[in-house]
């Protein structure tokens, strides 16, 4: 859906701090010998104008507290590992495996042909669906990395062209599960032509990876107990059979809300009691039915 320009919030609370130069000579000399990268922003909160071409979808699947692109996006960045190298430099992938990963699976497979994949933006895949921005797939990749350890099962629900999916099949690898689940047919037939042109396929081929059509919102039994389960629509609540799914000391990762969203890290205990907390503030499309995203929600 089209809107007319509004004002879009978002905040650097995540970026870190800038160091105080020493002096205004030590800054120029400094700047002189090597080339440097755009200056970070402090911790703020800035209003962004967002133009009628850059609507509602233009910020679905991503935390509206880690918008970088407005930083990088118009430079050279043309290779999956150059995207990988401006998220670690500023700061939203941490860890040296979620990196190996994301370097691996090359994001311009399971984008639409001719869209600038690396750029961290969203992007329309067809059918009133999303593909994550990157920022966001690393977010989770992260937020779950304890739970996606080789062996390990793993539920991606709204699974869409199969990125995250690939990029989980891999981390837990041929001894675990990676179980993709969306409900829009065509999309799911093009996740396994991407899949089988990634570095996953041959996971796809030993059935340790599977893509398949059905309901997220009631899972996949088949594969459960899941170690780590990740959701990639907003539900307006988390959904119970999920919460079923999930193993004990397993993890679950899921935007929840409508207009305003959250994205929500549930941890199940030994005991089976859940502890839910508040990652951050991220605008998606919604977990609904086939035929209310077909009409448009």
């Amino acid at each position: 859906m089209k809107m007319s320009s509004s004002l879009v919030a978002y905040s650097f609370r995540y970026f870190p701090p800038l160091k105080q130069q020493r002096s205004l000579a030590y800054f120029s000399v400094h700047r002189r010998l090597r080339r440097r990268r755009p200056p970070l922003r402090p911790p703020c909160t800035a209003l962004v104008t967002a133009s009628s071409s850059s609507c509602s979808p233009a910020f679905t699947g991503n935390s509206l507290f880690r918008r970088m692109e407005r930083f990088w996006a118009g430079s050279s960045i043309d290779k999956n590992k150059g995207m990988v190298a401006h998220l670690k430099g500023y700061g939203v992938i941490q860890s040296d495996k979620v990196a190996e990963i994301m370097e691996t699976v090359d994001r311009a497979l399971f984008v639409p042909d001719g869209s600038p994949a690396y750029e961290d933006s969203p992007m329309q895949i067809g059918f009133n669906a999303t593909i994550s921005a990157p920022h966001m797939h690393a977010t989770c990749l992260q937020l779950l990395e304890k739970n996606l350890q080789p062996g390990m099962h793993v539920l991606d629900v709204g699974s869409g062209t199969g990125y995250l999916t690939a990029c989980f099949a891999l981390m837990v690898g041929p001894q675990g599960h990676a179980i993709g689940v969306e409900h829009i047919p065509e999309l799911v037939a093009m996740s396994v032509k991407n899949v089988e042109k990634s570095a996953a396929a041959p996971l796809l081929k030993d059935g340790s990876l599977a893509l398949h059509v059905g309901d997220g919102r009631e899972g996949w039994p088949e594969f459960a107990p899941y170690d780590a389960i990740h959701v990639g629509a907003a539900a307006p609540e988390i959904p119970k059979p999920l919460i079923d799914q999930l193993k004990p000391g397993g993890r679950l990762v899921i935007p929840v809300g409508n207009i305003f969203q959250e994205l929500k890290v549930v941890d199940k205990n030994e005991d089976g009691s859940v502890i839910v907390r508040t990652e951050t503030s991220v605008r998606y499309v919604p977990l609904t039915s086939r035929e209310a995203q077909l009409r448009g929600y």
